[in-house]
C-alpha cells in the first residue's frame, strides 16, 4: 500500500467513468481499490481489467472498502444517498457534471461537504484545456474587450446518452443541465454571474402530449451580464453534427474559442488576424484536473482546489435561472436563486469575484 497515493474507488463505469478512472491511474497518485456499476457484467469486466474489487451495488462497495475519496460518475437518482453516506464517512469526492439534479440538491452536497470537512469537486474539464485557458488569459489581459455580445451555439446531435436523461425526474434537467453544463461554467467562470437569464426551451417530440414529459432538446437562453455585455446561447441535442464554441464580439476584436482553436479577428471585417489550434483531448483535460484534486488533497496548503462544487452553485443558479425563465416567461436573477437558499452566504457567493 502506497501512503502517497489516495485509495479511491469508482461509482458509474460509463464513458465519462472509465475516462476520469484511466486519468487517475496516469497521474500514479491514485491507488484504485474498487469500481461498481448497477451492470453487474460491466462492473465484473472493468474490476478484472484494473485487478480490483468490483460491485453492482454501491452502498455494499462503501460499507466493505477502506477509502480516501470517490470518483462519482452514475446518475445520481441511482446513488443519492451513497453520495451522501461517502460524505459522512469523510471520503473526498470528484462528481462527474452536473453538481446536482437541480440548485437545491447542489447546495445540500455543498453544504453537506462543508460540515464534513472534506472536498467536494465538480469534473469541469474544458477549465483544464488549452484553448479555453488562453481565452481566459486574453481576457485578463483585454479588460476593455470585455463588452458587446457573447455567442455560444451547441449542437450535440450526434452524442449518445442513455434513455435516463429523457425522464425529467431521474435527470433533472435535459439539454441546459447535462450537455451544456462545462460550456455554461466557462461563461460563467469568464464573465461572472448574469443579471438576468431569459429562456425558451421546448422538446422537439412529434406528440405534444410526450413533450411534457421529456427534458428539453432545444433551448435558446439570453443573459444580460451589465449595461456593455450581453449574451446569447442557442443549443440543441436534436440537431447535429456536432458543433460547441463561445465567441465574444468586444470592441476591436472577435474572439472564438472552441476544444481545440483559438480564433481572434478583426470586429470591423472579420481578417483572421491570430489562430491558434491545439493538439488537445479530453484525457488530457482529466488528467490535469485529478491531479488537482488529489493535491488539493495531499498537499492542502500548496494546492488550491480549482473546481470546487461551492464555485459550481454559481453554474447551477444560472441553469436554475434559465429552467424559471422557462416557466414563468419572465427574466429571472441567478443571484436570487443563490440568496434565497443561501441566505448571507449566497449573497457573499454572488458579489465575489
Amino acid at each position: 500500500m502506497d501512503k502517497d497515493k489516495l485509495k479511491t474507488a469508482v461509482l458509474g463505469l460509463n464513458h465519462e467513468g472509465l475516462l476520469l478512472l484511466e486519468a487517475a491511474l496516469q497521474t500514479e497518485l491514485f491507488q484504485i481499490q474498487a469500481v461498481a456499476d448497477k451492470d453487474s457484467a460491466v462492473a465484473e469486466t472493468t474490476g478484472k481489467k484494473y485487478d480490483c474489487a468490483h460491485y453492482d451495488d454501491y452502498r455494499r462497495l462503501l460499507t466493505t472498502t477502506e477509502l480516501d475519496c470517490l470518483i462519482v460518475a452514475a446518475g445520481l437518482y441511482s446513488c443519492h444517498e451513497q453520495l451522501r453516506m461517502a460524505m459522512k464517512k469523510k471520503l473526498h469526492i470528484l462528481k462527474a457534471a452536473p453538481a446536482g439534479r437541480n440548485f437545491e440538491e447542489a447546495a445540500e452536497y455543498v453544504n453537506t461537504a462543508q460540515q464534513e470537512n472534506v472536498r467536494f469537486a465538480i469534473a469541469n474539464a474544458k477549465r483544464f484545456g488549452q484553448s479555453y485557458n488562453m481565452f481566459r488569459d486574453f481576457l485578463r489581459e483585454a479588460m476593455d474587450e470585455q463588452s458587446g455580445v457573447l455567442t455560444s451555439i451547441c449542437n450535440y446531435g450526434d452524442c449518445a446518452r442513455p434513455a435516463w436523461h429523457s425522464d425529467p425526474k431521474l435527470a433533472g434537467g435535459g439539454v441546459l443541465l447535462r450537455d451544456c453544463y462545462e460550456i455554461i461554467d466557462q461563461i460563467v467562470y469568464n464573465f461572472w454571474l448574469p443579471q438576468q437569464v431569459y429562456t425558451a426551451n421546448n422538446s422537439m417530440a412529434e406528440d405534444k402530449k410526450h413533450r411534457q414529459y421529456l427534458t428539453e432538446d432545444t433551448a435558446i437562453v439570453t443573459m444580460k451580464f451589465s449595461d456593455t455585455l450581453v449574451g446569447n446561447m442557442v443549443v440543441s441535442r436534436v440537431f447535429g453534427p456536432r458543433q460547441e464554441f463561445l465567441r465574444l464580439c468586444g470592441k476591436n476584436r472577435i474572439l472564438t474559442v472552441t476544444d481545440n482553436k483559438v480564433l481572434i479577428s478583426t470586429t470591423s471585417s472579420g481578417r483572421i488576424i491570430k489562430r491558434r489550434l491545439f493538439n488537445d483531448n479530453r484525457l488530457r483535460w482529466c488528467r490535469e484536473m485529478v491531479t488537482n484534486f488529489a493535491l488539493s488533497i495531499l498537499q492542502p496548503d500548496k494546492n488550491e482546489l480549482c473546481n470546487s462544487a461551492k464555485d459550481n452553485l454559481l453554474n447551477m443558479a444560472v441553469i436554475e435561472a434559465a429552467y424559471l425563465s422557462a416557466r414563468t416567461g419572465m427574466p429571472e436573477q441567478p443571484s436570487r436563486i443563490l440568496e434565497m437558499a443561501l441566505g448571507s452566504a449566497g449573497k457573499k457567493t454572488a458579489s465575489e469575484r
